[in-house]
This record gives C-alpha cells, sequence and structure tokens, in this order.
C-alpha cells in the first residue's frame, strides 16, 4: 500500500489500494466499533433541567415560541441566556420573554469594557448594572475578552482582577446576582503545536485558537488573576465556566474549590474530559454535588445526547459530537438521582435568582 501526504492545513491522506486512490478526511474517519455493549442513546433528560450557558444573540426579536418546542423535546425547562448585553438590547429581550414564555427563560446581562481607565468609567457602568438587574437580569456574564483582549483607554490589557472591576463584582454581591466568568481556554491552545498536542487538530482546523505566552499571556497568569479576583470578593457567587478550565484535571479544582466556598461550576464544552474518566468524575460529582450546574455553551440540540448519556448511562466507548475537540470515546457516570436531580435544577434554583420554582418536581 502506497502512502501519499497532502499538505497538513488539508488534514487528509490518500491511499493507493488496488490501484485506486481515496482520499480520507480525518473529522469523517468514523470506523464503526465492534465491540457489543448496551447503548441508550438519550434525546431527552431524565429530569426538567436547567441549562445555565446558552446564548441566544437573537431573543430581542426572535420567535421563542419555535425556542421553547426544541427545549421541550429535550427536557429543557429553562434556558438561561448569557447574551442579554445591556440597556435597551436587554429590555427588548425582557419584554419579549415576558410576552411569550415568561417562565422559560432567564437573562444575563453582559459589561461594555469600552472606555476602562476613564475616570467615571466604573460609576457608569456599576450604575447600567443596576438598571439592568432593574429590568430583569438575573446575573452578569463576563466573556473571555477580559484578560485575553480587552484594553483600557490607554491600550493596556484589562487583568481579570483589575481594581477598576471591584466595584462590579461588589455590586452583584450585594445584587445578589451570580457571575458566571469565562477566563483563558483550554491550556494545550498554550503549548506547542506538535504530535504531542492533543488538541492538535482543533488548532491546525482553527488556527485562530492558538494561543502563547505573549498572546496576551500565560495561562497560568491569566487564571491567577480569576482565582485572586475569586478570594478578593468572597461575598459574590462566582460561575467558573467550562469547569474553569480544570475538567482535565480535578484534583486541582478540587482544591480550588475548597480554597473558595463562593465559587460554584459548569461543565459547557467540557463534557468530553468528564466523559473520559467515569470513575473519577463520577467521585468529584458526589463530592461537590451541591456545586456542579449543568451548561452546554452552544444551542446544538442534537448534542445534548453526549451529555445525558455521560450524566445519567453506563454506557460504554460511545463517540463525542465534534471530532476535533475530541477525537476519543465517552463513558458514563451513572449519577444516581438525587445527585442528578441538584445538577439538572436544584443547584441552579439556589444559586441564579427569580427561576421559576413550579416547573420542578421537587
Amino acid at each position: 500500500m502506497k502512502k501519499i501526504l497532502f499538505p497538513v492545513s488539508l488534514v487528509i491522506s490518500a491511499f493507493i489500494v488496488n490501484g485506486q486512490a481515496n482520499h480520507m478526511d480525518f473529522e469523517k474517519y468514523n470506523p464503526t466499533s465492534t465491540l457489543v455493549v448496551p447503548q441508550h442513546i438519550l434525546t431527552k433528560a431524565k429530569y426538567p433541567f436547567i441549562d445555565v450557558h446558552n446564548h441566544q444573540f437573537g431573543m430581542p426579536t426572535q420567535n421563542l415560541n419555535d425556542l421553547v418546542n426544541d427545549m421541550n423535546k429535550l427536557n429543557m425547562a429553562v434556558m438561561v441566556n448569557l447574551s442579554g448585553q445591556s440597556g435597551d438590547i436587554l429590555k427588548k429581550s425582557i419584554e419579549n420573554i415576558k410576552a411569550t414564555a415568561p417562565k422559560r427563560f432567564i437573562v444575563f446581562a453582559n459589561i461594555d469594557f469600552a472606555g476602562i481607565g476613564e475616570s467615571d468609567w466604573t460609576t457608569r457602568a456599576v450604575k447600567q448594572l443596576e438598571e439592568d438587574v432593574k429590568n430583569g437580569a438575573n446575573g452578569l456574564k463576563i466573556y473571555k475578552s477580559l484578560g485575553l483582549s480587552v484594553k483600557d483607554n490607554l491600550g493596556k490589557r484589562v487583568a481579570v482582577d483589575d481594581q477598576r472591576l471591584d466595584a462590579i463584582w461588589e455590586k452583584c454581591g450585594e445584587l445578589k446576582i451570580p457571575v458566571l466568568i469565562h477566563t483563558a481556554d483550554p491550556k494545550p491552545f498554550w503549548d506547542s503545536l506538535d504530535e504531542n498536542n492533543e488538541r492538535w487538530l482543533e488548532l491546525v482546523t482553527h488556527p485562530e485558537r492558538k494561543r502563547g505566552n505573549t498572546n496576551p499571556a500565560p495561562f497560568e497568569e491569566l487564571l491567577n488573576e480569576q482565582h485572586r479576583m475569586f478570594k478578593k470578593h468572597s461575598k459574590t457567587t462566582f460561575i467558573a465556566a467550562h469547569f474553569g478550565w480544570y475538567a482535565n484535571d480535578l484534583a486541582k479544582l478540587s482544591l480550588l474549590l475548597d480554597d473558595m466556598n463562593n465559587v460554584v461550576v459548569e461543565f459547557g464544552a467540557v463534557i468530553a474530559e468528564l466523559g473520559r474518566q467515569p470513575k473519577a468524575a463520577k467521585a468529584f460529582f458526589t463530592k461537590y454535588q451541591n456545586r456542579i450546574l449543568f451548561g452546554k455553551d452552544s444551542w446544538v440540540p442534537e448534542e445534548y445526547t453526549t451529555y445525558f448519556r455521560v450524566l445519567e448511562t453506563q454506557d460504554e466507548y460511545f463517540p463525542y459530537h465534534k471530532k476535533y475537540h475530541a477525537f476519543w470515546r465517552m463513558y458514563g457516570m451513572g449519577l444516581p438521582d438525587e445527585i442528578l436531580k441538584k445538577v439538572y435544577y436544584k443547584n441552579a434554583l439556589r444559586i441564579v435568582p427569580n427561576i421559576d420554582k413550579t416547573l420542578f418536581p421537587d
């Protein structure tokens, strides 16, 4: 058999078999496993759940009835839209929700960092946050741009724990709203792009995601900034998005949670990390069952099956839904009902204000 390699950017190999050229895209290479084991393809969660990490940028004007119909198929009782923005845009989202599906959506506000460093920026930002909460926001979402790309009025990178933001975090504690914050990206984005990097395929197909110690700062520095901020504002509840990027190091995450009682986590976009270590993940979910929320991150209904299978079943060796994210197979944790209920809705009911409790069984 003769093998011909094409440019790496195409991630394609061609094989000459019986005189015929066969082209194979790595993304399409998905051999059927010969392993015969029980399979439970769950398209609906066992209990109604709250997705605390979703994005609906069109919510001010979109047809929410269609969205609710799709949510019902998954048994999603409440969606938290983290992309509420601010001001009039946020108000329009709230109005649309009230007119169409008042019990099914929660909206988080966002901060406009433009102009940070100006003498009155912090005062204006806090005032806008108060107005947004008065208008119906029930939390604050901070995107990864803080720490990565936000710059002040002098062009300097704004650190996650910049003191000019302190009043915002304090106000969230005073208003009793949580802050869901995404800082940095997966650690392999900072590592060498070679055969040892298990995110190699993702970085080759999405080169804009590659980072480095000067682009704009080391991974550890960004996370340390976040953790200093968490500790400084101990009266504010923070939801660390994506398991704080430590789903692949649960021992480290355990130490962080033990050290910071005001922090909880959600597993949006990192279910693949949990699904490849079901024993360790189940032990973690058991220990921290009161501090884990359900989150997915993107609205692709068919992808929720992976989440349900990892959480609810004891299935073995099933695929993740995006090969460039995870080329390995998943295994189910088989969480008991009481922990499932906490992860699906009880914890979110305790942490996110104004969710209608009548939507849930107990």
